[in-house]
């Protein structure tokens, strides 16, 4: 098993106040005879369309002494992630968690902007005080 993020719990605890079921803590995927986990699994039932939304989300602290190597691997297990999950659960969406801290230190910067637009990140921005998300990137449009 994988070793928990500093903040999995404040990430778990502002799905869940946001209205998440969490289903799988961590997520386990599977390719071929590879073995990976995506910190958390949730979902949430769509009243208006009665069915469910599912997602998996990946925390990421970057507490690294380097951004730019804290970038280059949440990049790359997120794009790991994504390719497996489009193949194994297509229904489920992936979700980069990070701090707002990280969000306004890197991805509002111009490296951050580039790296979100050209790989078209999923990101979940949260607050480690309040344990709330502070905001959905696209937008998650969904009744609570």
């Amino acid at each position: 098993m994988p070793v928990r993020d500093i903040y999995h719990n404040q990430v778990k605890n502002a799905l869940i106040k946001d209205g998440w079921t969490i289903t799988n803590d961590p997520l386990r995927l599977k390719w071929g005879s590879k073995d990976m986990y995506v910190d958390l699994g949730a979902e949430k039932l769509l009243i208006a369309e009665k069915n469910q939304q599912k997602i998996a989300v990946e925390i990421k602290t970057f507490t690294s002494v380097s951004e730019i190597n804290a970038l280059e691997n949440a990049l790359g297990q997120y794009l790991l992630y994504r390719s497996v999950i489009r193949k194994t659960e297509s229904e489920r969406k992936l979700y980069l968690a990070i701090p707002s801290i990280v969000y306004i230190d890197i991805f509002q910067e111009s490296l951050g902007q580039l790296i979100k637009e050209d790989y078209q990140l999923n990101l979940l921005i949260f607050d480690i005080n309040s344990e709330e998300i502070v905001q959905w990137i696209p937008e998650i449009t969904i009744a609570k």
